[in-house]
């Protein structure tokens, strides 16, 4: 957004306030050290009225505001709340529930992607604000809706779930090929038999299941690349990107990236949870591997938020650790929701970097000076660099293993992830979050924690990665299923068993006292969720489980390792560490020499160390550093205080 500085700011909803605010809005901004807005995410209603009005004088009187502020703007199109007009001169906008029920006005988000009446109006208002705002020289880059996510269950969605599969497939006969419909009589003989999976009595076909999921990600980027194509002929080389939301479950952002000019996102841990810090870590690190490149942070919260249903605050040190580690996680900007706290609506007690208490308050002092702070940044702009741990994540393989049919719906794809995920992170460990089908040559270490979906190419990768030497760990339920949720001929993981030496015969869901797991390599721990029946050849049994059906709990031939069990944090730990050696990949963490329980990451020139302890870590030095905070020079130790941050870089 900015090639010299960090783009800092958040959602602006001047249609909220009399106008007589909005000088003192962009005032305050400035003093604040925003740089950038995002401006009429949700104003559709205030711009078109009704049908046949259109008023944008207003927004042009606000970004000439701003633009006299040296406050850029990020146009958004307003095409995430269609304003009542459009639902009552065309109901089919209204999307439809499950049940078949149609959803009224009243909230957001409440469109059917498939309407034409709603793609026509969202094309329409993208052309109107295109001609008029692309000149500006205060719009640097355009926001495509919001948060896209919306499923409709209505008949013209069935028709195009049905055209969807046409194209996808070419034929009934190879829909029921692979759909498997020789169970339960579900041959097709005509498209039109093909429906929604609205309301069965039991199961639904997996293959069906995984392909309604794969078509609503469809439709949302259908949604998105409609208004993009207005906008790329009238908006030149400025960005268009639409805003994330994590591992989101409804859309699969590997499929979106392609589509965006940068990606940004939307996120909000929760500051209650004691592993919201790794958990947002991994986050950051799947949106700089979407691209791999420097990513935006569209939103977060600067204090608390208002959709949980107990919304603990961010403390101030949480608030200046979080926007420090997306910053050291390759975002090129922090931006919050949203500039002034709104006064009515739903959102009326989320927090704001102007809070209703105004600017004598801790929060917005927080927010000058966490601008002060990223404003001494701009050296880190632009700076990205490749992990040496690839960490493999893919949508359709969560959506498969999230099937209501599989052997436990306790063994979760996301859980397992932040598992393996949490030892690499403790240890400084920087990590890719990448597709299976990636090429992944250009790695040391591929883990593969859950991923029970594989594609015949992932399978070739894989093995093309442990036959030239990389090493690669798998967890348990992997290499289960082909692209259509049928299962791979076995044993398991299918597809790699030869070069294993060993394979799964049968999965063993356990009872809730679980079942132990002895090595001498990595301790002794407890299993309480999930086991295997594993055959062994000539792989190398690295720990067993203590029950007389069972066997082999990790095994491992030369570089390729499995293991058959979901396991506590100290033996997952311990197994992670040995790869790592043997991997010989090592933590890169800057000028220091350990990590003392901090969370450390290099990007560019600068080592961002994060305490989120309740007591201060001392660390050594390997060279003298700048502390970028106070300006002064290290020589050889660092104290990080309690639940604080220190900028490091390295001294001239």
């Amino acid at each position: 957004m900015f090639p010299d500085r960090i783009a800092y700011g958040g959602d602006y909803n001047p249609e909220q306030w009399d106008e007589s605010v909005w000088a003192e809005d962009v005032a305050l901004m400035r003093e604040a050290g925003v740089n950038v807005v995002t401006l009429g995410v949700f104003s559709w209603g205030r711009l078109q009225p009704d049908a046949d009005t259109w008023d944008s004088g207003w927004l042009h009187r606000v970004v000439d505001l701003l633009h006299a502020g040296g406050i850029a703007v990020d146009m958004a199109t307003p095409t995430a709340s269609p304003p009542p007009w459009l639902g009552a001169l065309h109901p089919e906008v209204l999307a439809t529930d499950r049940d078949g029920v149609r959803m009224t006005h009243g909230s957001r988000n409440h469109f059917c992607p498939s309407s034409p009446a709603y793609r026509a109006a969202s094309r329409d208002i993208a052309r109107r604000l295109a001609d008029e705002f692309a000149e500006h020289p205060a719009v640097v880059m355009w926001h495509v809706g919001n948060e896209y996510g919306q499923q409709c269950w209505c008949e013209r969605c069935e028709d195009g779930f049905r055209g969807w599969l046409r194209e996808r497939y070419g034929s009934l006969e190879a829909l029921n090929r692979d759909w498997g419909t020789a169970f339960w009589s579900q041959h097709y003989s005509d498209w039109d038999h093909v429906s929604l999976p609205r309301r069965v009595p039991y199961l639904v076909n997996p293959a069906q299941y995984l392909d309604l999921k794969r078509f609503v990600s469809w439709q949302q980027l259908d949604c998105y690349r409609d208004q993009r194509d207005v906008l790329r002929p009238l908006v030149g080389e400025a960005p268009v990107t639409t805003n994330f939301m994590g591992f989101f479950d409804m859309v699969d952002y590997r499929e979106f990236a392609g589509s965006v000019d940068v990606v940004a996102d939307d996120h909000y841990g929760d500051p209650a949870d004691p592993d919201q810090p790794h958990r947002t870590s991994l986050v950051h690190d799947l949106m700089r591997s979407l691209r791999h490149a420097p990513w935006l942070m569209m939103e977060q919260a600067m204090g608390a938020v208002n959709f949980r249903e107990h919304n603990v605050p961010k403390t101030s040190a949480q608030r200046r650790l979080d926007v420090l580690r997306a910053v050291a996680r390759g975002a090129d900007g922090v931006l919050s929701f949203q500039w002034r706290a709104s006064r009515a609506g739903s959102e009326r007690f989320h927090s704001a970097m102007l809070p209703h208490a105004g600017t004598d308050s801790a929060l917005h002092r927080d927010v000058r000076a966490l601008g002060r702070e990223l404003a001494s940044l701009g050296d880190v702009v632009g700076s990205h660099a490749r992990a040496r741990v690839a960490l493999v994540f893919d949508w359709e393989s969560m959506w498969a293993q999230q099937e209501p049919s599989v052997p436990s719906r306790r063994l979760r794809t996301l859980p397992m992830l932040e598992a393996w995920y949490r030892p690499l992170w403790e240890r400084g460990v920087a990590v890719d979050v990448v597709a299976s089908t990636e090429d992944l040559s250009g790695y040391q270490l591929i883990l593969l924690p859950a991923q029970h979906l594989l594609r015949d190419e992932a399978i070739a990768g894989l093995r093309r990665a442990v036959e030239a030497g990389t090493h690669v760990v798998m967890g348990p339920f992997s290499g289960v299923v082909d692209e259509h949720t049928t299962v791979r001929p076995g044993p398991f993981p299918a597809g790699l068993t030869d070069l294993l030496g060993a394979g799964c015969e049968q999965w063993w869901p356990l009872p809730e006292s679980g079942v132990g797991v002895r090595s001498s390599l990595f301790g002794d721990a407890r299993t309480m969720l999930w086991t295997e029946q594993l055959t062994v050849g000539d792989a190398d049994v690295l720990a067993r489980f203590d029950h007389p059906d069972l066997g082999a709990a990790i095994v491992r031939r030369e570089n390729l390792t499995y293991v058959a069990c979901d396991l506590p944090t100290d033996a997952l730990d311990a197994v992670l560490a040995d790869v790592l050696s043997r991997a010989d990949v090592a933590a890169d963490l800057g000028p220091l020499r350990e990590t003392g329980g901090a969370e450390v990451v290099v990007r560019g020139p600068f080592t961002f160390v994060l305490n989120h302890q309740d007591h201060e870590v001392v660390l050594p030095l390997n060279h003298p550093v700048r502390d970028i905070a106070t300006g002064r020079r290290l020589d050889d130790v660092v104290v990080v205080g309690p639940t604080d941050a220190r900028i490091l870089r390295k001294d001239a």
